[in-house]
């Protein structure tokens, strides 16, 4: 019997996704042998607090503070610290010792990705991210494998489980968004500071992600345009249901043409979904991702978007992988040769309005409001008027597709016609 060779295998940060993966690597080391073709030895788990409280009980022996002499020496160094320092002093120190990487950190990833990928090719090592977007679900491995010689087209999904969790319990209990994010917050889906997943900033780092993948070209957090579901208000929630929609923060990576040549636009918002699309029944801290393939048409994947021990799934995924890559030898694979697509600005997108707008009850105001559409060039294709408060009517007018410029163009005229007392809300309907 060939006896298997041993890598060392640094892990850096012990939270809930750190201690699952450590508590994975120790208690099934012999089946993650026979898989990678080499023992899976775990050298140490670098942590800022030896005493700090953790999901599982890991060996004391194992914790370390000096992160800087655990990773020399090591084969695999696997970075769950998340923000970016000291964990991108650590991935660069990593790869430059010649280790493998695996890290599901999105946000360096999403800020100083081309940095460590470029150093990862001077020295031939690999860096691996599935974990860095929608935890279990494999989405980022279908990109840059199976999906490398189709042409993407466009991607769009929930990619954020927190949100997705509070504005499901809008939609399907009624409950107001402070309710929501209360239920959250005490189930573990929302950090003590929310800013993250509510201002649609960890949706936008995995949108940068996810485009910069699919379309071969560099894409920062600085490209991506955001808007978050802090203003989303239980009476949009319910003004979206009687309209046969479901509200959900989507994020959108796609190409199109912009002024006769070709672009990206890539853009996180809360969008309305038709209750009878897939995405509309995308329940809890789910999450799910539509790709669209020149060749291979539509792909759906769909699984937890969060959770320790979900996550630590496709860590360990990654790990396997850059064990078998040292077994076999040779250089690591780099990422796809950069195409340097523009990024088009967010009023060149083709997209639909559903506008909310309380105007005076008056003969003529529609006729005014009309106007106003056509003023700008968009065409209308719904409108639906119920008595409101005071004398007033509460309107809901959704559009034609035209572009984001000349849709947003017509809203702030219409915030400036007298005959109209406020727009309420404003949404774009994704989805077709």
């Amino acid at each position: 019997m060939i006896e298997k060779r041993t890598l060392r295998v640094a892990l850096l940060g012990a939270g809930s996704v750190g201690s699952q993966v450590a508590h994975l690597l120790l208690t099934h080391r012999e089946e993650l042998a026979e898989r990678a073709g080499a023992e899976l030895e775990l050298a140490g788990i670098a942590v800022r607090n030896l005493d700090a409280p953790r999901d599982v009980e890991l060996p004391r022996e194992l914790l370390t503070t000096d992160a800087e002499s655990l990773i020399v020496g090591s084969d695999i160094v696997i970075e769950l610290m998340g923000g970016i320092e000291p964990a991108r002093t650590h991935l660069l120190t990593a790869l430059t010792s010649g280790a493998d990487v695996v890290t599901g950190n999105k946000a360096l990833l999403a800020t100083h990705g081309a940095e460590i990928f470029d150093a990862a090719d001077q020295v031939g090592a690999s860096v691996s991210y599935e974990a860095a977007v929608a935890a279990a679900i494999p989405i980022i491995r279908p990109l840059k494998d199976s999906l490398a010689g189709d042409r993407i087209q466009r991607i769009f999904g929930i990619v954020n489980g927190s949100t997705n969790f509070i504005l499901d319990k809008m939609d399907r209990e009624g409950l107001s968004a402070e309710e929501a994010q209360r239920i959250a917050t005490d189930l573990g889906y929302l950090e003590a500071d929310p800013t993250l997943d509510l201002e649609g900033y960890d949706a936008a780092q995995k949108a940068a992600i996810l485009a910069s993948l699919a379309f071969h070209t560099k894409v920062s957090l600085e490209d991506v345009h955001r808007e978050g579901i802090e203003n989303v208000t239980a009476d949009m929630i319910e003004g979206a249901r009687r309209a046969g929609f479901v509200v959900k923060l989507l994020a959108v990576c796609e190409r199109l043409e912009d002024e006769g040549e070709e672009a990206i636009s890539v853009r996180v918002y809360p969008a309305l979904i038709e209750r009878d699309h897939p995405l509309a029944s995308v329940h809890g801290g789910n999450n799910a991702v539509f790709v669209e393939a020149a060749a291979a048409g539509a792909l759906m994947f769909y699984g937890a978007g969060a959770g320790g021990l979900e996550t630590a799934s496709a860590v360990l995924g990654d790990v396997v992988s850059a064990a078998r890559r040292h077994i076999a030898g040779g250089v690591g694979v780099g990422e796809s040769p950069r195409m340097s697509l523009p990024t088009a600005p967010i009023g060149r997108i083709l997209t639909r309005y559903q506008v909310r707008l309380e105007a005076t009850d008056e003969p003529g105001v529609l006729a005014t409001i009309a106007g106003i559409f056509a003023e700008g060039g968009v065409s209308v294709a719904t409108v639906d008027q119920s008595q409101g408060d005071e004398g007033l009517a509460s309107i809901v007018i959704g559009t034609h597709r035209a572009r984001e410029q000349a849709l947003s163009d017509t809203v702030a005229r219409l915030a400036a016609s007298d005959a109209v007392e406020r727009v309420v809300s404003v949404l774009r309907v994704e989805g077709e």
